[in-house]
């Protein structure tokens, strides 16, 4: 059987279950559609939490980002994990107490006032969004390479599968079908990292693989990786970071981000009790450490694969890599691997110098020029993307045909899960918090279900497009999601329920203000609305206030928000005591009824 034909047979039996799970659990009411009924199990819950929360970013691109970046990388990983302990200790079980649908239900009522609801919904939009480009960008580079598609049809096909299953399940059919798309991503995941892991060091469990000796040179693991990207002119895989006030606000960025994501909060909606909310979190917190302790060890090998794939002489060098790296590769002679994933677009490869080789090397560092020059390179010829290397990495390390096709639907289930949460959140916020709750209260129940999925089907066909024209590598997209849910959402739940201060006025300037001074700094660095060319800067650390980047800058609105919603609340009137006692009685969360649908 083909590789085409594997992969075809894993992703089409995982599309089966994922429709026919839909289809089993279609929503039959909005309390289904909204919070699946809101009799959902701890544990099932968990690992649907995990799943909804560990998007494509987790799956396809945060490896990427560590093999190409190092430690400078690892902010995400501390970012998100860190984040989302926040979110369950400090947001989500207060949120299940006050016992309604949404984030904006949370806000608006707490805040007494349609103006903060409004910005409310107009905040969850904007970051849902953003964070689905990132879904629809991993998305399609799996479904490109696993259903030899091109880029622009993968995001179609992805579009397609997500329609199919979330516009009519709503969150009862999305919980179920998370549910079985984790199970399908963290098998995925770890038994590709296990045989990798042991084919390197000899060590099948990948976390301790990566501080055990490369077997084929003898030296630490990590020592090899050093020596190898160093002789090619980029910084040291474990280096520390120059930019230390970046690292800092950039996790911080990523922190906030994850405890104001509204489609994991209204994860937590879901439980039967305030007890479950808690449990559901610890239990999501296990599943998401099988992933995150895994992501580490899968980036530095697939790293070091790469390069050593490019360099062969290089795998068991230990002392001349300036001989070694003058054999790279004959591109006639290049496996079949880079060949397939050539098809995509996603790895190019120019011929500079014009040797029949391929030179992979850092180009941009200029103390490296002399060493080029004396190799007779001309500049980097092979570019490969960040968000390939879990996929492909199978693949070079020739491991058998069901890993690869195992892989391909897992990748492909990350970021379906993620997407379909999202695009639920943003239906939720336009049918329930919008049409329902402000215009047109009297709506009924089955128009309030036909306006949620019209709206979705809406929100897929938006993200459909700004996938097909990304500001960034998938991990990139969802960080600037973060930086704006940080700015904009979180501030104002966290002030919600430990501040009986904080009124309408303070809230809704406080969210205007994350939310306006961080999509300013973005639209500054990656183009007003993301459209490509019309940044008003270059998006280089030379150009950045204070070195932040506008992956960063989150934490910065976070703070303006903060400040802002409690001077004006200072000196504007005290909340009605109603809410005083609201935030008294969310504090104490004893017990909770169910969600009110109001």
């Amino acid at each position: 059987m083909s590789q085409f034909a594997i992969n075809l047979l894993f992703v089409g039996a995982s599309f089966a279950l994922y429709i026919g799970i839909a289809i089993w659990a279609r929503a039959g009411s909005t309390k289904d559609f909204y919070v699946a009924g809101g009799g959902v199990h701890p544990v099932t819950n968990g690992m649907a939490t995990a799943a909804d929360w560990m998007s494509a970013a987790s799956f396809i691109s945060m490896a990427g980002l560590l093999a190409s970046g190092g430690y400078a990388n690892s902010s995400f990983l501390m970012g998100w994990t860190g984040g989302y302990v926040i979110l369950a200790m400090l947001l989500a079980p207060y949120l299940r107490k006050f016992g309604k649908f949404t984030v904006p239900d949370f806000i608006g009522d707490r805040f007494y006032s349609k103006a903060a609801r409004l910005v409310a919904v107009i905040c969850l939009i904007v970051a849902s969004v953003t964070y689905v480009i990132g879904q629809m960008t991993g998305a399609g580079v799996a479904f490109s390479r696993f259903l030899e598609v091109s880029n622009t049809w993968g995001i179609w096909i992805a579009a397609a599968i997500v329609f199919l299953y979330a516009v009519f399940g709503g969150m009862k059919g999305i919980t179920y079908t998370q549910v079985a798309q984790y199970i399908v991503l963290i098998i995925a995941y770890t038994i590709p990292a296990v045989f990798i892991a042991f084919q390197l060091t000899g060590n099948p469990i990948p976390m301790f693989g990566m501080f055990s000796t490369h077997s084929e040179s003898g030296v630490p693991l990590l020592q090899k990786l050093n020596e190898v990207v160093v002789a090619l002119g980029f910084q040291d895989y474990t280096a520390d970071v120059d930019n230390k006030l970046n690292m800092v606000l950039f996790t911080l960025s990523l922190m906030v981000g994850t405890a104001g994501l509204p489609h994991v909060i209204i994860r937590f909606f879901t439980v039967p009790k305030v007890a479950d909310a808690r449990w559901s979190a610890g239990w999501a917190l296990v599943f998401i450490a099988l992933l995150y302790l895994t992501a580490p060890a899968v980036g530095s090998m697939a790293r070091l694969n790469l390069m050593t794939t490019v360099y062969p002489e290089m795998t068991g060098q230990v002392e001349d890599y300036e001989s070694a790296a003058a054999e790279p590769i004959l591109y006639e002679d290049r496996p079949e691997w880079f060949r397939t994933w050539e098809d995509t677009g996603l790895i190019t490869f120019n011929d500079l110098n014009n040797d029949g080789r391929i030179q992979f090397y850092n180009d941009a560092n200029p103390e490296f020029d002399e060493v080029a020059e004396r190799r007779g390179w001309a500049g980097n010829e092979l570019s490969v993307n960040n968000d390939i290397l879990v996929l492909a990495n199978p693949e070079i390390a020739n491991l058998p045909a069901w890993v690869i096709g195992l892989i391909a639907a897992g990748g492909i289930a990350a970021a379906l899960s993620t997407a379909a949460g999202l695009l639920l959140a943003i239906s939720s916020a336009i049918s329930h918090d919008l049409i329902k709750t402000m215009i047109n209260p009297n709506i009924s129940e089955k128009g309030e279900m036909l306006a949620a999925r019209i709206s979705m089907g809406g929100a897929i066909l938006l993200a459909t497009y700004l996938g097909l024209n990304p500001p960034g590598f998938a991990a990139q997209t969802v960080a600037l999601a973060f930086g704006i849910a940080g700015a904009s959402l979180f501030p104002a739940l966290m002030m919600g329920i430990f501040s009986k201060r904080v009124n309408n006025v303070g809230a809704v300037a406080g969210m205007l203000t994350g939310l306006i001074a961080t999509l300013l700094y973005i639209f500054t660095y990656l183009g007003w609305f993301f459209i490509p060319g019309t940044n008003m800067l270059p998006n280089t650390p030379d150009n950045w206030i204070l070195g932040i980047s506008p992956l960063s800058f989150g934490a910065v609105g976070a703070v303006m928000n903060f400040a802002v919603a409690f001077a004006l609340s200072s000196v504007t009137q005290e909340p009605p005591q109603e809410i005083q006692d609201l935030v008294e009685s969310v504090r104490y969360p004893k017990g909770a009824g169910t969600a009110i649908d109001h």
